[in-house]
């Protein structure tokens, strides 16, 4: 596949399906190249598809979860090197595992919703930040349950993502009101919890989120409250920041923003929370605390 096929395919996958997350088509657009690839040797192959990473990191989606996602199947799917003669025979067992790995992505959601509905009981009331698909069906699956509770939504600027979980919460019939970014500190009293997703989540079990999560998680700190947070296991990544200057800069602006050239007047996309102002990570593989997000890493890339 060419670059420009490559884009095409990516950007499609994103807008037919409102429900899939960045990091699932990346995914599954590395699974066309593997299936179109003329390569003939492994070695090409993994050239091809780093080729397609890149292509995807320079469109206009986060980047956070395109890297994580793409690492860790790379890393899986190449175990087949080590178990094969033949090149098709290879190619034919990447393949195979890309279905498992897909497989495992698309089962990760239910089993995260399942863990987090629990912690929703009669009378609660949420808080959450922008739009994340997995908090968004934790709480469809809570008020499908019959549980009563309320939901506060921060508007979540620049894009302002946060009206639109609004509206998906009230055509469900879940109480929820729409509150300024700036409102957190005045709310926070108020709620039993925050709910958040995540772009990505980094070594040292903090994450990388829509910018306003750290400032949330300042304040639920606080004031006691505990932060929990709804994430898949291939959004681990390899990454240590120490501070917000840490992160690199394709995760924090667009590829467009990039190639203007001063960043020092955009306003970044996302924020690092360090671990120690998150409670609890809900995940396929389990419920964490920051600290075991290191382990569960090494696990991954053995």
């Amino acid at each position: 596949m060419e670059g420009e096929k490559v884009r095409e395919f990516f950007c499609k996958i994103i807008k037919e399906d409102e429900d899939v997350s960045v990091g699932v088509a990346a995914i599954r657009t590395l699974m066309e190249i593997i299936k179109h690839s003329k390569s003939e040797t492994v070695q090409e192959l993994e050239a091809t598809l780093k080729d397609g990473i890149q292509v995807m990191k320079s469109s206009n989606y986060p980047v956070a979860a395109v890297n994580s996602g793409c690492e860790l199947f790379l890393r899986f799917i190449t175990l087949a090197v080590l178990d094969t003669r033949t090149f098709e025979e290879c190619k034919a067992i990447m393949l195979n595992r890309g279905h498992i790995f897909i497989k495992k992505l698309d089962e990760a959601r239910g089993k995260i919703v399942k863990l987090a509905a629990k912690f929703i009981g009669d009378g609660c009331k949420v808080l959450t930040h922008s739009r994340s698909r997995v908090v968004l069906q934790t709480l469809r699956k809570a008020h499908k349950q019959t549980k009563n509770f309320e939901v506060f939504v921060t508007i979540s600027a620049p894009d302002n993502s946060g009206k639109r979980m609004c509206k998906d919460l009230e055509a469900e019939g879940i109480p929820c009101t729409l509150i300024l970014d700036s409102a957190v500190g005045y709310i926070m009293d108020q709620v039993h919890f925050i709910m958040v997703g995540a772009e990505c989540v980094v070594e040292s079990g903090g994450i990388v989120n829509k910018v306003g999560n750290y400032t949330m998680a300042i304040c639920a700190k606080e004031m006691k409250k505990p932060f929990y947070v709804l994430t898949e296991s291939f959004k681990f990544t390899r990454l240590f920041p120490l501070g917000q200057q840490d992160l690199p800069a394709e995760y924090k602006y667009t590829s467009d923003v990039r190639k203007s050239g001063d960043l020092k007047k955009v306003h970044p996309l996302v924020d690092y929370t360090p671990p120690s102002y998150i409670t609890l990570l809900f995940t396929d593989i389990g419920i964490l605390t920051p600290s075991a997000v290191s382990d569960e890493l090494i696990k991954l890339y053995l």
